[in-house]
């Protein structure tokens, strides 16, 4: 089965578990909301191509990690785009889900997400237990604090704000997740691995920082220039368009360079590249001489 399918299937078992049993309506059909349509997911994509590349002798913990992965990243989602955090109307292309749903049940989703994968990582237990439980110590350091991405939201409320743990732990936690929980799930060391994590991660935030202020809502599928109107630290006003684009390059580059030797380093260099090309954003010609 191709790796995104597999991804869109745990992920899919993981809500109908979800909605079992007497579940409340509202708060059940919230939780298909939040992750549906998923987007390129390309968190869970990297970690089941790193499993993929390590020998992936464990499928169905790869399974799983994917799908608690992407719990996770989801939740992030609706907690963001919160009036008490980013205030956003939009995700996707459709409306937040507090928005659809009203704010409690917002609430609600995203700690059901989070809970939830954690459930699942633990009923893959049956299959590894000491790759499970290593699975779990991973995904709770990048969701939590200090460095996880609730460090990341909490840095924008503080007066001064330590840029480079604010784009780890924001941005870059849940990407070094990926490849350290990818080879942790094909029974393989996850320190050699945290580089290409990190690297992707960094790229993701400076190409994000560039979507937002070159974009508009519609082409972004939610609301552009939030940088700008939260006055929040980004690589476009750093560095302007053409630097923060000579830096994604840069750092992509050295992604490609920072992959371990695997039997599937090949493959993984490939789809480590055809990621770099979605990344990079096509500069608006009005915004090209800046």
């Amino acid at each position: 089965m191709p790796i995104r399918n597999r991804v869109e299937l745990a992920i899919a078992n993981a809500i109908a578990t979800g909605q079992g049993g007497a579940a409340p309506p509202k708060l059940a059909a919230a939780l298909d909301y939040s992750v549906n349509p998923g987007g390129a997911r390309i968190r869970p994509m990297i970690l089941m191509s790193v499993a993929v590349a390590c020998g992936d002798n464990r499928p169905a913990i790869s399974n799983a990690a994917a799908a608690a992965l992407e719990l996770i990243h989801c939740a992030s989602l609706v907690h963001d785009d919160m009036p008490c955090f980013d205030n956003a109307d939009l995700r996707r292309g459709k409306p937040s889900v507090h928005v659809a749903f009203g704010e409690p049940i917002a609430l609600l989703a995203g700690d059901s997400l989070i809970i939830m994968a954690f459930e699942v990582l633990a009923r893959a237990a049956a299959h590894d237990p000491e790759r499970a439980v290593s699975l779990m110590r991973i995904l709770g350091e990048s969701a939590g604090m200090p460095g996880g991405i609730c460090a990341g939201q909490g840095w924008e409320s503080e007066e001064k704000i330590d840029l480079s743990a604010y784009h780890r732990a924001k941005t870059g936690a849940l990407f070094t997740a990926a490849t350290r929980m990818g080879a942790v799930a094909a029974g393989e060391d996850p320190t050699a691995w945290a580089e290409l994590g990190a690297r992707i991660g960094e790229a993701f935030q400076v190409a994000d920082d560039l979507r937002d202020a070159l974009y508009d809502e519609a082409t972004l599928g939610k609301p552009a220039h939030q940088d700008e109107i939260n006055n929040r630290p980004n690589a476009v006003a750093e560095l302007g368009i053409k630097g923060a684009i000579s830096r994604l390059e840069d750092i992509l580059g050295g992604a490609i360079s920072s992959i371990p030797s695997c039997p599937g380093e090949a493959a993984l260099c490939e789809m480590v590249r055809m990621q770099a090309e979605r990344l990079i954003p096509v500069i608006p010609a009005r915004q090209r001489a800046f």
